[in-house]
């Protein structure tokens, strides 16, 4: 800190400290906080002292990043009261397959909707029903739940829908959504292959004995409800009017220019007037924690851009040879940060200093791979370890190390050759 900074912006970086040692433990010591409660604060924080205004910490925030994701929670939302997550699943599960094919189904099925909707959704819709197959099909549930919060990571990079990250990335650099998904489609596809095969045959994840033999459909049996345990009741009409939302948007953002969180709230206004589901209902399943996260985050770093200093490390970094531009430098910050703060803040600290639309792709796809390295890497990793002991399925952060660090390093390894190749 130079002398020419004043004792508002010695307050600024003290907030900004303490707000990025919350994100690195998920709380505050001798506080019942998690991040999103210290990002709250830290806003807060930041308005108390003066260093901005109501006016610009509202402008501080990027409202089409936050319109986007609170229009696709809704329609997260309608899938899951319509039962559809758990019904597919189910299908899955009944299918006469055996042991490996079931694995890989699952996988594909799991990343295939979490490139859609939330992949932190999908993990808490099909988590009980993959431990339950499971178990009724005397099988191993451990590996079939690590693939399941693997493949909902790996295949929620896909689009710029996909999570949290991607669509922040994806409004602030305005990213083209086809041009996207072209890039990031072929390594997120291999990257579930890697996962697949390093589950069936990775040392020490095979079953010792053989696959097991294709079997009759199987129901898998939970009760109805709406709790993390329990399966929603199937309905076929507010699952057909969810995909067909879904579909529309999909189709607006590859053939039209209409602006992504313009659509996305139009959607979600179509599925809020249902004279089935409660409005309540619906806003009962919006993850306002992470809306929260995003807002104080977006008050926090904007304030400290303001300072002056986030600018300042960049050219001192530049003067020593380490340039975010540089394609290597940005992939070693992304898969750093993103372990050690979570992805969401890693990308809000390194997007105001992107140069590109490449390097938005590296970044959107960094970032989420990089959240199975290791098991607080990712929210969706925490969500399937908790409903898993909820079962009586006990997975360690051992476990999932086994999985989870080789197929990052293969998957970013992958991410890099095929970005490099184009």
């Amino acid at each position: 800190m130079t002398p020419e900074h004043s004792l508002t912006d010695w307050g600024i970086v003290a907030i900004f400290v303490t707000v990025y040692i919350g994100m690195i433990l998920g709380g505050l010591p001798r506080l019942k906080l998690d991040r999103s409660g210290v990002a709250l604060l830290g806003a807060i924080g930041v308005i108390g002292l003066g260093a901005m205004s109501t006016t610009q910490a509202a402008s501080a925030v990027d409202l089409p990043t936050m319109l986007l994701l609170f229009a696709f929670m809704v329609v997260s939302a309608q899938m899951r009261l319509g039962g559809f997550y758990t019904a597919v699943t189910r299908q899955v599960a009944a299918l006469p397959l055996g042991r490996n094919a079931l694995l890989g189904a699952l996988i594909a099925v799991a990343g295939a909707l979490s490139a859609v909707f939330s992949n932190d959704i999908i993990c808490l819709a099909m988590t009980p029903v993959v431990a339950q197959l499971c178990l009724q099909r005397r099988l191993n549930p451990v590996p079939f739940l690590l693939g399941l919060a693997c493949a909902a990571n790996i295949g929620s990079a896909a689009t710029l829908i996909g999570n949290p990250q991607n669509m922040l990335i994806g409004s602030v650099l305005q990213l083209p959504f086809g041009a996207y998904v072209r890039q990031a489609l072929p390594p997120v596809v291999l990257s579930l292959g890697v996962l697949w095969a390093w589950l069936v045959w990775g040392p020490g994840h095979a079953e010792s004995t053989a696959p097991a033999k294709p079997s009759a459909a199987m129901p898998v049996d939970l009760p109805s409800g709406y709790g993390p345990l329990q399966a929603p009741p199937f309905d076929a009409w507010q699952t057909a009017k969810g995909l067909a939302v879904a579909g529309a948007l999909l189709l607006v953002f590859l053939f039209t220019d209409w602006p992504r969180e313009v659509a996305a709230l139009v959607g979600a206004g179509v599925l809020l007037l249902s004279r089935r589901l409660h409005s309540s209902d619906v806003m009962g399943f919006i993850d306002w924690q992470l809306l929260v996260l995003f807002t104080g985050l977006f008050v926090v770093n904007h304030a400290f851009e303001s300072t002056g200093l986030a600018a300042q490390a960049v050219a001192w970094l530049a003067a020593q040879g380490v340039q975010l531009a540089d394609p290597g430098v940005l992939f070693v910050a992304g898969v750093g940060l993103s372990n050690l703060v979570s992805n969401v803040p890693a990308v809000m600290l390194l997007l105001p200093h992107l140069q590109g639309p490449d390097a938005g792709v590296m970044l959107a796809l960094v970032s989420t791979l990089a959240g199975n390295l290791l098991l607080v890497g990712s929210i969706a990793n925490l969500i399937v370890v908790d409903l898993a002991q909820k079962s009586g399925v006990t997975i360690n952060w051992r476990m999932h190390a086994r999985v989870g660090v080789p197929v990052t390093l293969i998957t970013l390894g992958l991410v890099w050759a095929w970005l490099r190749w184009l």
